[in-house]
């Protein structure tokens, strides 16, 4: 089904731009964003899971994708500085 893509890249951009907003940078323009929200639903995931931590529906799954997308763009930050 297409559902599932379409749905993935709409969590990815709204966790891409709230991430942006959160830790306030210069941005990264709507595709990287995107990207961001997808991976770092990913990330995410396997993050809040370690502590035991589960979402559930679009919402949990928004706040998840902005939690991994904000760890990608501090680590990305750290490392540029490196």
């Amino acid at each position: 089904m297409l559902i599932g893509p379409i749905l993935w890249v709409i969590i990815g951009l709204i966790a891409g731009w709230a991430a942006g907003k959160i830790m306030k940078g210069s941005g990264y323009g709507v595709v990287i964003d995107i990207v961001l929200g997808i991976v770092g639903a990913l990330v995410g995931g396997f993050l809040l899971g370690i502590l035991g931590i589960h979402a559930e529906g679009l919402i949990g799954s928004i706040i998840v994708a902005i939690v991994g997308a904000v760890f990608l763009i501090w680590l990305s930050r750290k490392l540029k500085k490196a």
